[in-house]
């Protein structure tokens, strides 16, 4: 693990779901203990960083992206000197701390929100998104809500509806407001106080709405179509760019990255859900003045063609020319792409294989979801055990986030070690407690052990970390590119499909890695080749 204040930069970073990561008070919802627990484990896999999801103060009416209180941790979770251990423990072992910041809403239990909705006159009455009702008594715009119906809630005391862009109890700050940006800023710097090593930034181009209100027009062509939203979703008919998207964010994010720039070694990675995703990206972070790096939901989607991973990277480096990408095929809003990509539904432990080779030799940043190093499948929840209000909502054409969310297994004991209590928030898939965490790292043939050798490997390989990208011409329906710096070269071929292809045996290049046929790359398989070139 590098040392300098661009650590971040090809990093890997390990996604831990708080809520499913390990319950260490047997209440069925992990916690930070819990993760204080295996924070073994985690370094023995090799990543750089753990990424926290939300587990400050909230109702849990979305599972804390529903923040009542920016500067503290839930109970459910434990306290703040709880949170103050696992980033010295962290640290301790040359783990990095992201943490989730959740800056374009918040819950309407927030005390902002509960002054704000008193009345019109009060400190705070300008701090959310608030708008008269037209004439006939509707909402003032088209504006949809991503998990469904309108974007508006009416509010009896105020007579008068506020902007909510996911649940009705997720009411949106007004950014226009300079007050509220100051609040959010110092809310950042209460945890880099603490010692974070920086932010994973929610929805982050959705914090600015046009302040005129004016309707989204419809998403008539594909590049106006919301990037990361299944076509069941009304929300998909809309281009939402007035509310969401705004040029106005630029300053905002210039204004948090002359914050970060007081903490030495600090880095965020936005959240970018939008159309022309890739552009907004580009935006965010070109100029070192914004953000450090971003993902989006390209790859995170059913699509994994060889042609359209092609396509996708290319548009990806194309555009981001001074920019960093962040890489993510999972994550806790999409089903695990051990399930998503497989023809079948079923992990396919080759392909998984394939699929951790792509995601961790491709340029950028690296976003790896817990269970993702186990190979682990999109877990089973039945509709009567759905936690997910997205889920209720669409199911069951959708069926909602809880597959990817399920509790970690990690032994064999009670409940799969996740805790030994009574019960699980969710349950614990029946296919991951036949191959739970520790008993694959315990097993030198495991996906466990096969991920932490690629990590180690990687580690190592400076044109992989931080080196140039370029297609290498083979087989089309094979993705294979060279990386490259001024001491070396790696050429990696992966076959993410069922089909078996030729390809030509690359000169000059020595195999490292992967099936040993010179002339085939097996279905669902890998080759890694390299040329020392000094």
């Amino acid at each position: 693990m590098t040392v300098t204040n661009d650590w971040w930069r090809g990093a890997v970073i390990y996604q831990i779901y708080p809520r499913s990561f390990c319950d260490a008070n047997n209440d069925g919802v992990g916690d930070i203990p819990g993760i204080i627990s295996r924070l073994d484990y985690i370094a023995a896999l090799g990543v750089d960083a753990i990424w926290l999801s939300p587990f400050f103060t909230s109702p849990m009416k979305d599972f804390g992206y529903d923040v009542a209180d920016y500067c503290d941790v839930d109970p459910l979770f434990g306290d703040i000197e709880d949170f103050k251990q696992l980033v010295a423990q962290a640290h301790d072992r040359k783990l990095k701390v992201i943490i989730d910041q959740v800056y374009s809403h918040t819950s309407d239990q927030h005390a902002w929100f509960a002054e704000s909705r008193q009345n019109r006159t009060n400190a705070k009455a300008d701090w959310y998104v608030w708008a008269d009702a037209k004439a006939d008594g509707t909402p003032p715009n088209n504006w949809l809500s991503l998990f469904g119906g309108s974007a508006w809630q009416w509010d009896t005391r105020r007579q008068q509806y506020y902007l909510h862009n996911f649940l009705t109890s997720q009411p949106d700050l007004n950014f226009h407001n300079r007050d509220v940006q100051d609040a959010i800023l110092d809310a950042a710097r209460f945890w880099l106080d603490i010692g974070v090593d920086g932010f994973r930034l929610d929805v982050v181009n959705m914090y600015f709405h046009d302040a005129s209100l004016a309707d989204n027009e419809i998403a008539d062509t594909p590049d106006k179509m919301f990037v990361g939203i299944a076509e069941t979703n009304p929300f998909a008919r809309q281009h939402h760019m007035n509310q969401m998207c705004r040029p106005d964010n630029l300053q905002f994010l210039q204004r948090l990255r002359s914050v970060l720039d007081k903490y030495p070694g600090s880095t965020t990675v936005g959240e970018i859900g939008a159309p022309h995703a890739l552009d907004i990206m580009a935006a965010y972070t070109e100029g070192r003045d914004k953000l450090h790096m971003a993902y989006t939901f390209e790859l995170l989607g059913e699509k994994h063609s060889a042609d359209y991973i092609r396509q996708t990277i290319d548009q990806l480096n194309a555009k981001l020319v001074s920019g960093w990408p962040c890489l993510a095929i999972s994550n806790h809003d999409v089903i695990r792409s051990a399930s998503r990509w497989s023809p079948s539904g079923d992990v396919i432990r080759s392909q998984a294989e394939a699929m951790l080779v792509f995601l961790l030799t491709l340029r950028g940043s690296v976003c790896l979801y817990q269970g993702e190093e186990l190979g682990f499948a999109e877990g089973d929840v039945q509709f009567e055990q759905l936690q997910d209000p997205f889920g209720v909502e669409f199911w069951p054409e959708y069926k909602g986030r809880d597959g990817c969310r399920t509790p970690i297994a990690w032994d064999t004991s009670v409940n799969s070690g996740f805790n030994q209590g009574a019960q699980t928030w969710l349950p614990i898939d029946p296919r991951h407690a036949a191959q739970p965490a520790l008993a694959q790292q315990a097993d030198d043939d495991s996906m466990f052990q096969f991920t932490a050798r690629l990590l180690a490997w990687r580690a190592h390989q400076p044109a992989i970390v931080q080196g140039s990208f370029e297609w290498y011409p083979t087989d089309a329906n094979v993705l294979a590119y060279v990386r490259q710096d001024a001491s070396q070269a790696v050429l990696v071929m992966v076959n993410l499909s069922d089909q078996r292809f030729e390809v030509p045996e690359p000169e000059g290049y020595t195999q490292v890695s992967g099936a040993q046929h010179p002339h085939v790359v097996e279905a669902f398989s890998y080759k890694i080749y390299e040329k020392k070139l000094q």
